[in-house]
């Protein structure tokens, strides 16, 4: 075993160890076996019950395409008075939280496009609705640079906000829109976007406020390894301060061309090789030995794909995310999704764990062993 062999080894074992790991320690994960690494994330991999994998009935709701935003990588989004551009109302998105109730759907997840015209009213009346209509639903939506926007469009400052919102009856946020917490990249895929401190500050606001959230990482951005490190130690220093994410959810980017048919024909974002599925699975492991204080992390199964997706659960991974009726915002690069409770359940099983349905606060559904 070479000297460079050892060191990395012994950066392992002290995480094994219950050590924390630094930034030059987490880019010399990259560098180390593949399987050695899934095996040490495997080690420090808590789950709710042994041998268990968690999953989560819920559905997706976008409620706007119309964004002024306009990020290079976003396949979804379309300006305002565009052919096919759309605002769902009120009754429409009630009709779909209907149907995840019929399915014994636990959690909705509404996000949308920045539409300029929708105002505070929109945003609350909605929530007020299906809260009056679904007590029992969680309701997990919105994401930082969408209530960020309300914010400083109604002249309502965040904590202000988030208390209307969860009087309303909110219950807690999705981590989407963090891309890469570094300004380099998000400069270059979404200039218009929040940016990295906003988006923490966003997120340690509602933290604050008594909503937990969700958080996220996309990767194959251009982005270097050392860049994605800095993105889990920002996430780990918030949650060192706050204890307010749930989990953290990485996915690659998807890439979509001109050739597919997709609305946004003229923005393609040039990211070189799209990220394979080494490169997610050494991704997820080291989020896992780097978030020493997140519990759970979630398999992108979405992005990319049932297979890899099982694969993860033995890389650190002990929660599957959700059942998707539909997902619009990945809809137009090609994937169409209608997964429910049962796929889950066969995947999870499949892989050799115990399928285990929870709520979105984690506390157990229903084990299916």
């Amino acid at each position: 075993m070479s000297r460079t062999d050892v060191h990395r080894y012994r950066i392992l074992e002290k995480r094994s160890a219950g050590g924390r790991l630094g930034a030059e320690e987490g880019r010399e994960l990259y560098a180390c076996d593949l399987l050695d690494l899934g095996a040490a994330a495997q080690k420090v991999t808590p789950r709710l019950l042994p041998d268990a994998v968690t999953f989560v009935v819920d559905r997706n709701i976008s409620y706007t395409n119309v964004c002024t935003v306009g990020c290079d990588f976003c396949a979804f989004h379309v300006a305002p008075g565009a052919a096919g551009a759309y605002v769902l109302p009120r009754e429409e998105i009630l009709r779909k939280v209907g149907e995840l109730a019929e399915l014994d759907g636990t959690q909705v997840l509404i996000q949308g496009g920045i539409h300029p015209d929708l105002g505070l009213d929109y945003y609350l009346e909605m929530i007020r609705a299906i809260r009056e209509r679904f007590p029992r639903i969680h309701i997990h939506s919105f994401s930082a640079i969408e209530l960020d926007v309300l914010s400083r469009k109604c002249g309502v400052p965040l904590p202000e906000l988030f208390r209307m919102f969860k009087e309303a009856g909110l219950n807690s946020l999705p981590g989407g829109g963090a891309e890469i917490l570094v300004e380099r990249v998000r400069q270059k895929i979404s200039p218009r976007k929040i940016s990295s401190a906003r988006w923490l500050e966003v997120m340690e606001t509602a933290h604050r406020a008594g909503l937990k959230t969700t958080a996220t990482m996309v990767f194959g951005l251009g982005e270097t390894l050392e860049e994605r490190i800095t993105h889990l130690l920002r996430l780990r220093e918030l949650q060192d301060r706050t204890g307010g994410f749930r989990s953290f959810i990485p996915w690659s980017f998807v890439p979509f061309a001109p050739a597919s048919g997709v609305r946004n024909e003229s923005r393609t974002l040039e990211v070189g090789r799209p990220s394979g599925g080494d490169d997610y699975l050494k991704t997820v492991a080291v989020s896992r030995l780097m978030l020493d204080n997140f519990r759970h992390i979630q398999s992108g199964w979405l992005t990319e794909g049932m297979r890899l997706g099982q694969i993860a659960l033995a890389f650190g991974c002990d929660d599957m995310g959700g059942t998707l009726i539909e997902d619009k915002v990945l809809e137009p690069t090609g994937i169409r999704v209608n997964t429910r409770r049962d796929d889950l359940i066969r995947l999870i099983r499949d892989a050799g764990f115990i399928p285990v349905q929870r709520d979105t606060n984690y506390d157990i559904v229903k084990i299916f062993d």
